[in-house]
């Protein structure tokens, strides 16, 4: 926690954060638009003494790099439909079977600037009952911000609206 919070500062980056630490949640990382999002999300979650996994392209889970993500909580994203199930049906069944589970995911999906996010992160939060935490990172200023706790109402298209109004000013 503390070599986090040290390598953050020497960055000149802050944390700030105001939600509880759920048991289970969500933490909605926008906008993502480079690799650094997942090491200074990785260190700011760190340095607040908590622990998130996060969903990355299996295409980063090759040896030794797999070993090394699924250890800090990586779990890949098929690019090819591999399964019966859907990745978001899998999730939902993590969150389900798990007494404590917290996992990043930027629904942007792809760092190339976009309007079109995947609404799974919605889908996963309904159906398995956990709060969706907005989480920022705002380059410009140098702040990591968890400040804002989002409970989806079901209404798929109007939720989406209101968590990207959320991201407008970063």
């Amino acid at each position: 926690m503390k070599i986090s919070s040290l390598i953050l500062k020497l960055f000149g980056w802050s944390v700030t954060c105001s939600v509880p630490d759920y048991p289970k949640c969500i933490i909605c990382v926008a906008p993502h638009t480079s690799n650094w999002d997942f090491i200074l999300g990785k260190l700011a979650y760190a340095s607040l003494g908590r622990k998130a996994g996060f969903l990355m392209k299996d295409t980063w889970f090759f040896w030794p790099m797999g070993v090394f993500f699924r250890s800090i909580g990586g779990i890949p994203v098929p690019r090819k439909k591999k399964s019966s199930k859907s990745l978001t049906e899998i999730i939902i069944d993590k969150f389900n079977k798990s007494q404590k589970l917290t996992l990043a995911i930027t629904p942007e999906g792809t760092r190339s600037r976009t309007t079109s996010w995947h609404t799974g992160f919605l889908h996963i939060a309904i159906q398995a009952n956990v709060p969706i935490v907005l989480g920022a990172i705002d380059f410009k200023s140098k702040q990591i911000l968890l400040q804002k706790t989002f409970s989806p109402s079901g209404n798929i298209e109007q939720d989406l609206l209101l968590v990207k109004n959320f991201y407008k000013p970063f």
